[in-house]
C-alpha cells in the first residue's frame, strides 16, 4: 500500500470567503506521481478494470461522475446504489491502496442533463459526500456545490487538482441553441477558482469536470454550449499560465484527447476525455471535433496522468487504458 498523509487546511479568498483545500503527501521513494481517473459505471454491471487501475500503482483514483445511475429524486434509491458501489470487492481494493476523490455529473446528480433546478440538490449532495467519506467539517458539508481543491505533494513537486461542479449552478439549456448569458459554475465557484488559480504554487494543475471543457463540434453536453463560460475558463488560464494545465473529463462514454494550441498559452492545452467504466457507445457513428488528436475510443477505459518527477521538468505520459493492461492511445507532455 502507498504512503499517503491526508490533511486540510483554510485558505481565505479574496472575497473573504473561507474555503477549505485538502494536502496529500506521498510517499517521496517513488518517483512518479500518478493520478487515475474515470466516469460513467453501473453499480450493478460487471466492472471489469478496476484490477487494471489498481495495476497501475494510482495515487490518486478521481471519480469525474456517473458515479451510479440514481436518476432519482428519492434519495433512498440513490443511497442504495453508493452502498453497492461501494461494497463492490475490487472497487474496494482500489479504495485500500489509495485516496479517492470526485464530483458528480447529471445521472448521480440525480436527472439526465440536469442543472440548477433539479429540486434535491442539497440531499443528493450529502448522499455524494457520505459516499466520498468526506469528513463532517469539510465546507462542502454546509456549502452549495461539491467543487473541491486539492494539492498532491511528492519530494520538491506539487499538483494542484481542481474539480468544478458543472451541475448545482449550471443554468438551463436548450439543446437547440447555446446559452450566450448562462453559467455553468455560478460566480461563488468562479471566485474560489480564481483564488485557487491566483494562490497557487503548484508544478501543474489538473482541471476536472464532468462534461468535456475543449470539444466544441457534437451536439451534447459540453462547456461549448456556454460558450462565454469556456471562454471565462480558459482566459483564466491566460491570466495565470506561470503554472501550466491540464483538463480531464467524462460523460461521452467514448474517450479522446482534445488539443487547444492557443498563441496567448505557452502551453498545449490537453482535455483528456475518459468514459466509460463499465459501459460505452460502441456503435458510436463519427463525430467531429476539431480539436481531437489520435483516435476515438469506444472500449471500456479509465484515464491515467504519469509524471515523473525527478528531473527539473515534469514529463508526463496522458493515456487511455482499458482491460488487460490495454494501452488505447497516449500523449507525452513536458512542463
Amino acid at each position: 500500500m502507498k504512503f499517503i498523509t491526508f490533511c486540510s487546511f483554510l485558505l481565505f479568498a479574496t472575497c473573504g470567503a473561507k474555503y477549505i483545500h485538502h494536502n496529500i503527501t506521498l510517499d517521496p521513494s517513488e518517483e512518479e506521481i500518478i493520478i487515475a481517473f474515470g466516469s460513467c459505471n453501473h453499480h450493478d454491471d460487471p466492472q471489469l478494470l478496476w484490477d487494471d487501475v489498481i495495476k497501475q500503482k494510482p495515487d490518486v483514483w478521481i471519480w469525474l461522475g456517473d458515479i451510479v445511475y440514481a436518476d432519482t429524486e428519492n434519495m433512498a434509491v440513490t443511497r442504495k446504489k453508493y452502498q453497492i458501489q461501494k461494497a463492490n470487492p475490487a472497487y474496494k481494493n482500489l479504495y485500500e491502496q489509495c485516496k479517492v476523490i470526485g464530483v458528480w455529473d447529471d445521472h448521480d446528480f440525480g436527472v439526465n442533463d440536469g442543472g440548477k433546478d433539479y429540486p434535491m440538490k442539497k440531499e443528493s449532495q450529502k448522499e455524494l459526500l457520505d459516499f466520498l467519506d468526506v469528513e463532517s467539517d469539510d465546507p462542502r458539508r454546509s456549502r452549495e456545490g461539491m467543487y473541491s481543491a486539492y494539492t498532491i505533494e511528492k519530494m520538491d513537486k506539487k499538483i494542484k487538482v481542481l474539480l468544478l461542479d458543472a451541475r448545482y449552478f449550471r443554468d438551463h439549456w436548450n439543446k437547440k441553441e447555446a446559452n450566450i448569458e448562462g453559467t455553468i459554475l455560478g460566480e461563488t465557484q468562479w471566485q474560489w477558482l480564481e483564488s485557487e488559480l491566483k494562490n497557487s504554487d503548484a508544478d501543474l494543475h489538473v482541471i476536472g469536470s464532468g462534461i468535456q471543457i475543449l470539444s466544441a463540434d457534437h451536439k451534447y453536453e459540453k462547456w461549448a454550449n456556454f460558450p462565454n463560460e469556456r471562454k471565462r475558463l480558459i482566459d483564466l488560464l491566460k491570466k495565470y499560465q506561470e503554472t501550466p494545465a491540464i483538463f480531464i473529463s467524462g460523460d461521452r462514454h467514448t474517450a479522446e484527447f482534445s488539443l487547444l494550441n492557443d498563441d496567448e498559452l505557452d502551453y498545449d492545452l490537453y482535455d483528456m476525455t475518459s468514459s466509460g467504466l463499465t459501459h460505452t457507445w460502441v456503435k458510436a457513428p463519427f463525430e467531429q471535433n476539431n480539436l481531437r488528436v489520435g483516435e476515438r475510443i469506444r472500449e471500456k477505459n479509465f484515464g491515467l496522468i504519469r509524471l515523473n518527477i525527478e528531473s527539473r521538468k515534469l514529463i508526463g505520459n496522458l493515456e487511455i487504458r482499458g482491460d488487460d493492461n490495454a494501452l488505447h492511445e497516449h500523449m507525452k507532455v513536458v512542463y
